[in-house]
């Protein structure tokens, strides 16, 4: 797989395009007036307890206060009530997992994790973990193996829990020891700070995203990184030659005469992905629709007829779809319960090798993702994990011509409006003449297809009613002016 990251770096914000075979497949943006709070590690303050949800709220010095479960208290015993773990007032160090989105506070737990190159740290764990992406064997125990022998040498054993990062396949102990002392110095600088500082309290800010993507995201099937800002790039290999020097060769700063999003057609690909409707190569489609709640995709046929039959027609339209759907997921950051609508297949093998082709493409996705079987509606239902805002959630905001809603009434529905408002108020206080401001869509109509309406209406109340294009208004927006 031939895989290039591009930065794009300005002061307002930094985007990152991770593009696979010439193909965008994923874009994170993170804006230097809000950046994600993913990782942070705040000294907080609880300032209400409910029993009833088993959760908190607690004051982190931000706009909202955010949200813990019990569940994530790391207690022992996860039916304790939480009125006897936590009280108001009480202080609570606590790392936020979930960014705040729409009107939900940041989400919280107490379990903290510090991550770096190869691994991830656990205050207060005792045990090591290994990846589920690195699936030999043996090269799980002697990870595993490694890291128990650091824990040994640095004293960490019983104090402190490991988690191997997919990172970590293949390197050697050295490296491996030097992240084991790099996370105990940053513990240990941490454990000061909570100790100094009063809630709410920064304790720790995670890295800027064009370093946490060299952390994260450089591996070695990369084979370029471009960054298309000098003083940005400098910081960049500086970070590489002390936590990545293996990938300092693929660095490379761009500044050649057209922008790098434009070169690699990225920002074509961002304008596609913000719109509902996903174009598949055999003439079918995709719908995808986000709403608070869940999001939902529909996959439909289209203009693809096939060559042999119904069934195998849909089946191919299918298989397309869930290698669409994985691209699409990353690259809109797609989290939270999402349904997604397959033609129905009456082959129970279709059936399968259609789930088995989700799951594959699913396997390069960085969130968690946990697929069910179809359903008996014939719906298969996901859950990916959300812990930052969707790319259109970020980049849009609820139409207010629409109040959100995603669509407007239309020409015929207002012209109807009007008619009865006109009747209302004439009824109300009998003008002289009515005088009707709305935009041009809905002027058109009630010139031409309610013309007839409009004379009879004034026929019936005996007064004018006269009309007015007011370009500013939306569609289903309106008022009658008496006279």
């Amino acid at each position: 797989m031939n895989a290039e990251i591009l930065m794009n770096i300005t002061p307002t914000e930094t985007r990152v395009a991770v593009v696979e075979n010439g193909v965008l497949q994923e874009i994170v943006i993170e804006r230097t007036n809000h950046r994600g709070l993913v990782g942070n590690i705040y000294k907080g303050k609880v300032v209400r307890v409910l029993p009833g949800m088993q959760a908190a709220f607690v004051n982190i010095g931000l706009e909202r206060a955010a949200f813990i479960h019990a569940a994530e208290l790391g207690h022992p015993d996860s039916q304790t009530p939480i009125n006897q773990l936590l009280h108001e007032g009480q202080s609570l160090v606590v790392q936020v997992t979930k960014d705040p989105i729409g009107t939900k506070g940041a989400r919280l737990t107490t379990q903290l994790t510090i991550p770096s190159r190869y691994l991830v740290y656990m205050p207060g764990a005792d045990h090591v973990g290994v990846s589920q992406r690195i699936d030999d064997g043996g090269e799980r125990d002697r990870l595993k193996h490694m890291v128990q022998d650091c824990m040994d040498a640095e004293g960490l054993t019983g104090e402190a829990g490991f988690i191997l990062r997919t990172a970590a396949e293949g390197v050697g102990e050295e490296e491996i020891l030097a992240d084991t002392r790099y996370l105990r110095r940053l513990w240990r600088k941490l454990e000061e700070r909570i100790n100094e500082f009063s809630s709410p309290a920064v304790v720790y800010d995670e890295l800027p995203l064009y370093l946490r993507t060299l952390r994260d995201y450089a591996r070695p099937e990369v084979d370029k990184i471009l960054v298309d800002s000098r003083e940005t790039f400098e910081k960049i290999l500086q970070f590489s030659q002390q936590y990545v020097p293996e990938i300092e060769d693929h660095l490379n700063y761009y500044h050649g005469p057209r922008p790098v999003f434009e070169l690699y057609s990225v920002e074509d690909e961002i304008q596609r992905a913000l719109e509902r409707k996903v174009p598949l190569k055999s003439g079918g489609y995709l719908v995808i629709d986000q709403t608070e709640a869940m999001t939902t995709i529909d996959v439909n046929t289209g203009g693809f007829v096939g060559r042999r039959n119904l069934e195998e027609t849909i089946y191919k339209t299918n298989l397309e779809a869930a290698n669409a759907i994985g691209r699409q997921l990353r690259l809109r950051n797609l989290g939270g319960i999402i349904i997604l609508d397959f033609i129905d297949m009456t082959e129970p093998e279709h059936q399968r090798q259609v789930l088995r082709m989700l799951e594959k493409v699913l396997e390069k996705d960085h969130a968690k993702t946990k697929i069910s079987g179809v359903s008996e509606l014939g719906l298969v239902e996901m859950t990916r994990k959300r812990t930052r805002e969707s790319l259109e959630q970020m980049l849009m905001e609820p139409c207010k011509a629409c109040d959100g809603r995603g669509s407007v009434k239309t020409p015929e529905t207002v012209c109807y409006e009007i008619f009865r408002e006109i009747l209302r108020e004439d009824r109300a206080y009998g003008a002289d003449t009515y005088l009707v401001l709305a935009s041009q869509p809905v002027l058109d109509r009630l010139q031409d297809e309610d013309s007839d309406g409009l004379a009879d209406l004034e026929a019936f109340i005996g007064k004018t009613i006269k009309l007015q294009v007011e370009s500013l208004y939306a569609q289903d927006y309106y008022d009658i002016i008496l006279q």
